[in-house]
Formats: structure tokens, C-alpha cells, sequence
């Protein structure tokens, strides 16, 4: 795989907004994930592993992906309104995938402006083929939901703002 070829599937992801993708093709392997667009730390979390030819001992080098375009800018985070009183931040448990549905097609379980009991459930986040149904912690009211459907998620990561009931 040539640095073009990089350039162009670098390309390619950002285009459909993808934020991890990894391919094999015989002795090169080739992985690329993308920091979230919320993300404060300066640096650039793509990289570009290769291997070796195979030989007694593989050695993996890491790369930077310098040659690659910069990440589309990430538009200011709205600022929430002047709230009288604190947001509640519901955050994960677990590393997964967020789904904001019992299946594809089926409405959401929650969206901002629903009001939400303590126990009830705001969305399914996938590991390793579980899915694990994550539940309020207050009741209050949906204020905004932070990720999107289908976005890689990690432990302690923002998922929902409520603005608890008094």
C-alpha cells in the first residue's frame, strides 16, 4: 500500500465519518482511528501501524499519519442554556458501541425533552456481543444526548445531560 492509497482512504473515512477502521492485506496491516470531535487534546490520535515481513520475530512499527489531511474542525459545542440549576451527566460504565435503540428502525428509547424516571433505560452500549441496557440515575428531563447512534464509546464518556427534577 502506497501513500496515495493512505491519503485516499484516509480521505475516504472522514468523508463517511468513519472513526475506526483496520485492514490486513498479506504482510501489511494497516489501522486508523480518528479522536472524537469533542476531544481538547491538541495532538492527532491516527495512526498507521505496519509489520514487517514476516520473519522469527515481527517487529511493529508506529508511524505517524502525517501525510494524511487534517480531521474536518469541529464545530464550537453549544453551550447549554443558561440553566438555573446543574445538568446531571449520565456517563458510561463500559467501553462499547452506543446505540440509541432496541434495534435498527425501532424509535429511540429517550430524546432531549423527555422526561425520565430513575431505572429507566436511555440506550444499549455493545461490548463484546453483550448488549447492556444503561438505565438514569435520576428522573429529571433530557436536556441533550452527546453521541451518536452507532459511535464507539469509552468508560466515563458523556452520554446524556438531564436537568434533574426538583
Amino acid at each position: 500500500m502506497n501513500q496515495k492509497e493512505l491519503k485516499e482512504l484516509i480521505e475516504f473515512l472522514i468523508e463517511k465519518d468513519i472513526a475506526e477502521f483496520e485492514l490486513e492485506r498479506g504482510d501489511v496491516k494497516v489501522r486508523i482511528k480518528r479522536a472524537a470531535e469533542h476531544s481538547t487534546d491538541a495532538r492527532d490520535s491516527r495512526y498507521l501501524a505496519t509489520s514487517a515481513a514476516p520473519s522469527a520475530a515481527p517487529e511493529t512499527g508506529v508511524v505517524p499519519a502525517a501525510a494524511s489531511t487534517p480531521a474536518p474542525a469541529a464545530a464550537p459545542p453549544q453551550a447549554p442554556p443558561a440553566a438555573e440549576e446543574p445538568l446531571h451527566t449520565v456517563r458510561s460504565p463500559i467501553v462499547g458501541t452506543f446505540y440509541e435503540a432496541p434495534s435498527p428502525g425501532a424509535p429511540p428509547f429517550v430524546k432531549p425533552g423527555d422526561a425520565v424516571e430513575t431505572g429507566q433505560v436511555l440506550c444499549i452500549v455493545e461490548a463484546m456481543k453483550l448488549m447492556n441496557e444503561i438505565e438514569s440515575d435520576v428522573s429529571g428531563e433530557i436536556v441533550k444526548k452527546l453521541v451518536a447512534n452507532g459511535q464507539p464509546i469509552e468508560y466515563g464518556q458523556e452520554l446524556f445531560a438531564i436537568r434533574p427534577r426538583s
